[in-house]
């Protein structure tokens, strides 16, 4: 069942001090009008300039999740979007007086329990979904990470991580509901880390605001006495915190048998919120990490470009299945018209990343006339300014007005024509972007009747004003 958008009721503040930064910090949460997101608000800066939470204002990685905007940068904001997504809301302005916010327990949930006490207030406008319609995958061979979002009727989460550590060792968590399972069952885990990626922060001047009170580290190496004691004045650890029987620095008691998975499917609902919008999908990760999340994001991200695309020239469900434009969508966006028309259907589109686009080929096309008589063979040359077509459309994004705009093919090299194409052929043309900058792209395009390869060559183009 589809929701409505909803904001927060009220303002309402957290603080503390940052976990890399160790700056004293404090949040505000403030209502926010439909469609505005999710936003940072830096008070402490000049104008107060905003950062929309998105994937395309991530700038680093390496210390959490950063985003920059506008001149402005805040770090480390993976839990308070954790929080903000997983409670459901769309639409809030988040007000903070640094550049990093609370680090709090090192879970959600200090950000969890101040927007339950403020309450929601329902927005008169439906949410926007990502529905999956068709299987994505990430993988990442050199760290043995694998993500896969496959079709479901609701949001799910199933998370997996295997370490060669006896006290994580293999574990396993799944979400099924965020309504149900968020608060009590995810948003209370906490960041861990393992002792040597600890003392590799330090050295780098991180986790200034990190201790044993805000984080599980793990103790993956053996450590004497003497070393133990070292380890306690570089990160001014008080005397009395023991090595802990559990393999955790202090004897730490886990909230949950599996909570370190469960954090990283806590890692996932926040890098998820640079999305934008929802998604309805089964997630199932195995050995994630921010890195991985944040590439998967960038995935899901242009299945929304290709469903902004559909709706805006081709409102409504696919009359064809398998079919992403049909010939009349098409002449919303090419300028082109018979007998010069040569492209019948896209099938795929990726925008600036690849296209698939389809041309029938029928003993009714004028060239066939003279080209040659008692033998119609297709012009090499109309082979080429199908595919450059097809290509014109992959130049596409969902902000272009293509009434406006022009696509003119600059050059054209390594061309060859493999097999002829006659009546009754169906051209397939698939087109992959090499290069795009500015308004300037290069392409590799390829042409197949059935599975055999008739032509290939690689075009460059240019889009200009009308």
């Amino acid at each position: 069942m589809l929701k409505n958008q909803r904001t927060i009721k009220g303002e309402i503040s957290l603080s503390g001090i940052g976990l890399h930064t160790g700056n004293a910090s404090t949040i505000t949460f403030k209502p926010a009008p439909v469609n505005s997101g999710i936003r940072f608000k830096r008070t402490d800066l000049a104008d107060s300039p905003e950062i929309l939470a998105d994937i395309d204002h991530v700038t680093d990685i390496s210390r959490g999740t950063t985003i920059t905007q506008n001149g402005a940068t805040i770090h480390t904001v993976e839990h308070v979007l954790a929080a903000v997504a997983g409670l459901e809301i769309d639409n809030i302005l988040v007000e903070i007086n640094t550049n990093e916010p609370p680090v709090g327990d090192g879970s959600s949930m200090p950000f969890v329990e101040k927007l339950l006490k403020v309450g929601f207030e329902e927005q008169d406008f439906p949410k926007d979904y990502l529905v999956i319609e068709d299987t994505i995958a990430y993988t990442d061979p050199p760290r043995g990470v694998d993500i896969v979002v496959v079709p479901s009727d609701t949001f799910r989460i199933t998370c997996m991580v295997d370490y060669r550590n006896p006290a994580l060792g293999t574990q396993y968590t799944a979400l099924y509901s965020l309504e149900d399972e968020f608060v009590k069952e995810f948003a209370p885990t906490r960041t861990f880390c393992f002792l040597s990626e600890v003392e590799q922060l330090k050295e780098q001047g991180l986790i200034k605001g990190g201790n044993v009170d805000n984080a599980i580290v793990i103790i993956d190496r053996k450590l004497d006495e003497s070393e133990f004691d070292r380890l306690k004045k570089m990160f001014n650890v008080p005397a009395d915190v023991v090595l802990g029987e559990n393999g955790i620095l202090d004897g730490k008691v886990l909230r949950f048998k599996n909570e370190p998975v469960r954090h990283k499917a806590l890692d996932i609902i926040g890098d998820l919120a640079l999305l934008g919008v929802p998604i309805i999908g089964n997630i199932m990760a195995a050995r994630s990490g921010h890195a991985a999340n944040i590439e998967l994001v960038k995935m899901l991200r242009k299945q929304i470009e290709k469903k902004k695309i559909r709706l805006k020239y081709q409102p409504g469900e696919p009359k064809t299945k398998g079919v992403f434009l049909d010939i009349n969508a098409i002449q919303q966006i090419l300028p082109h018209r018979y007998p010069f028309l040569l492209v019948d259907k896209i099938l795929d589109l990726v925008p600036l990343e690849r296209v698939v686009g389809i041309k029938n080929v029928t003993a009714n096309e004028p060239f066939f006339m003279g080209h040659f008589p008692g033998r119609p063979i297709m012009p090499g040359v109309l082979v080429i300014e199908a595919m450059a077509q097809v290509g014109g459309v992959l130049m596409l994004n969902a902000e272009m007005e293509p009434g406006e705009k022009l696509v003119y093919f600059t050059n054209i090299d390594n061309v060859k024509f493999r097999k002829p194409v006659v009546p009754g052929d169906t051209l397939r043309f698939e087109l992959e972007m090499v290069k795009y900058r500015r308004s300037i792209c290069k392409m590799a395009g390829k042409a197949f009747v059935g599975e055999d390869l008739v032509c290939e060559a690689e075009l460059m183009a240019a889009l200009v004003d009308r």
